[in-house]
């Protein structure tokens, strides 16, 4: 097989893996849909509507645990259903720290992720370090801006470490995500930070209540979980296909 063959053989292998993966995100879609069209501001904290909201994030976990061959449990596939834990716990205002250390456990779990060998190290040049920077400094800005609003909340004194932590460790995971230089995975990490920035804004009163305030919290979440899970997968991938090639 020659040089031309093989770039043709490996472009066909990439778009057949591309439409299984979308086929195998199929459920995933109709969840979210299915969610969206069921969710209405006065719907009532449930089973059920945890169940509904919590289910693509679940589906997304089953996903990510076939393609992975059932490894890294306590990878992406862990976080995710950690993140599903979260999902149900902030059903119910009374259970948002729960939700929050759930969430908190998932960022810790995607960090590790990124640091592990399916990921390839790059080369960090002083540019990249510098990046590195910015959501730190981005990150304690806004909780700067933040503290006196979770001063005014319930339960501030357990609250405002809280959050800090939960800061900390969704900005290591976005930054994290930058070291990968995989665009899914940063992406997937920006979108999840931004998801968070709109709940935080919106749950502490920073900002007055919007029309469409809970879709773009879940637009941005599930995408950002999408992203992530997807990119994990090509990971994945992309090092079955460098051990392939090393044997070969």
């Amino acid at each position: 097989m020659d040089i031309l063959e093989t770039d043709a053989y490996d472009r066909r292998k990439r778009r057949n893996t591309s439409c299984a993966l979308f086929f195998s995100l199929l459920p995933f879609f109709l969840s979210i849909a299915v969610y969206f069209h069921l969710w209405t501001p006065d719907l009532p904290a449930s089973i059920t509507s945890a169940g509904v909201k919590s289910a693509p994030t679940l589906l997304l976990a089953a996903v990510v645990l076939s393609w992975n061959r059932g490894q890294g449990i306590l990878g992406v596939a862990g976080g995710l259903l950690f993140s599903a834990v979260g999902d149900c716990c902030l059903v119910w205002p009374e259970l948002f720290l729960h939700g929050m250390g759930a969430f908190a456990v998932a960022h810790l779990l995607y960090s590790l992720t990124f640091l592990s060998s399916r990921y390839a190290a790059y080369p960090s040049s002083s540019w990249i370090r510098f990046f590195y920077l910015i959501p730190f400094t981005l990150g304690g800005g806004f909780y700067i801006y933040l503290y006196p609003f979770l001063q005014k909340a319930p339960n501030s004194d357990i609250l405002i470490p809280s959050v800090g932590v939960y800061f900390v460790l969704i900005i290591l995971m976005g930054t994290l995500a930058i070291r990968t230089r995989h665009a899914a995975t940063l992406l997937g990490s920006l979108f999840f930070m931004v998801s968070d920035l709109s709940l935080a804004l919106q749950v502490f009163k920073v900002i007055a209540p919007m029309k469409h305030g809970h879709s773009v919290v879940m637009v941005t979440y599930y995408l950002a979980q999408l992203l992530i899970a997807v990119g994990d997968v090509k990971a994945v991938e992309s090092t079955d296909d460098f051990a392939k090639w090393k044997r070969s």
